[in-house]
């Protein structure tokens, strides 16, 4: 063998044997998408420290759910974490069914979306879809809903059409602050109200709270959510992808979190470190075989970082 077909096959099989660490280390940057909602907000917050104190460099972007979708299409955002399904199954599902946009893991599960009422509310038979009629006039033919474009405020506007079961009701679109502080002025007094709610969120705390029978063919019944990234995302950050994999949260993890930016006025950063700080191994099944961008063990790193 000539010298220079030795140095050559030598050269092909350095390259060879290091084009998994040359394919990772070029995975520095991760883009994310936050549409607003505190139960994401907070988790995105915790995603973002972690791959952070791991070394990588994270933009979060905060807009809504289709712009979200449309965006991981195009290649814009990398990773959401606020897939709720199956409410959300008409908006991403041609994304899915195209491959535009993949799942990579279900993130949270036994989770509740649909409208609620009070239970002063619901003792005086107000606890389906069809018993609103009989309460349209007391609720001024008025639900009140988040942000203008949200899938769910999008079904109930359908429903409010000519022919649709809540025909001649309105749907309030503002934000799940502006709605939850229009509920707070009703609760006090015990006045009707009928709103958007979701478990897990700390609304289920403050509020005693009946989630109404109807709207299964959106809602379904107890949904999960998850981890969506842009097409190829998980082959081309396969160190990121390991850690989103194993990264599960729980319903009393996430009300706690919420509780502690809604109730208590912290910020999310400080709101998720410090429940970290009060549950230190809550991450160390996140970060098995998960390393920093220098190849180093991740999870002592992070707990550092997070001061554990």
């Amino acid at each position: 063998m000539t010298p220079l077909k030795t140095t050559l096959l030598a050269t092909a099989a350095a390259v060879t044997f290091a084009s998994p660490a040359l394919a990772q280390s070029a995975c520095t940057q991760v883009t994310m998408s936050d549409v607003g909602w505190t139960d994401i907000t907070a988790t995105t917050s915790l995603t973002r420290q972690i791959l952070e104190a791991l070394g990588y460099d994270v933009d979060v972007d905060v807009i809504g759910v289709p712009v979200t979708f449309a965006s991981l299409e195009s290649g814009d955002i990398d990773v959401f974490l606020g897939n709720w399904m199956p409410s959300q199954q008409s908006a991403i599902g041609p994304y899915l069914d195209s491959g535009a946009i993949e799942t990579l893991a279900a993130n949270l599960e036994g989770t509740k979306y649909n409208l609620v009422v009070p239970n002063y509310l619901a003792e005086q038979g107000l606890k389906t879809y069809a018993d609103l009629a009989d309460f349209a006039d007391e609720l001024n033919n008025t639900i009140y809903g988040i942000e203008p474009g949200n899938e769910a405020n999008e079904y109930l506007i359908g429903l409010t059409q000519p022919g649709g079961e809540l025909e001649g009701w309105n749907v309030v679109q503002s934000s799940e602050q502006g709605m939850l502080a229009q509920v707070a002025r009703f609760y006090p007094r015990e006045e009707p109200v009928v709103f958007l709610g979701w478990a897990p969120h700390p609304m289920n705390a403050s509020f005693d709270l009946t989630y109404l029978e109807g709207g299964e063919d959106f809602f379904g019944g107890e949904g999960v959510v998850n981890t969506v990234t842009r097409k190829g995302f998980a082959a081309e950050c396969p160190n990121v992808a390991t850690f989103l994999t194993q990264q599960k949260f729980t319903l009393p993890m996430e009300n706690e979190m919420m509780g502690l930016i809604l109730n208590d006025g912290m910020t999310p950063d400080d709101a998720v470190k410090s429940w970290v700080q009060d549950n230190p191994g809550a991450i160390d099944t996140w970060l098995t075989d998960v390393t920093t961008v220098d190849g180093a063990d991740g999870l002592p790193v992070v707990k550092k970082a997070l001061g554990l």
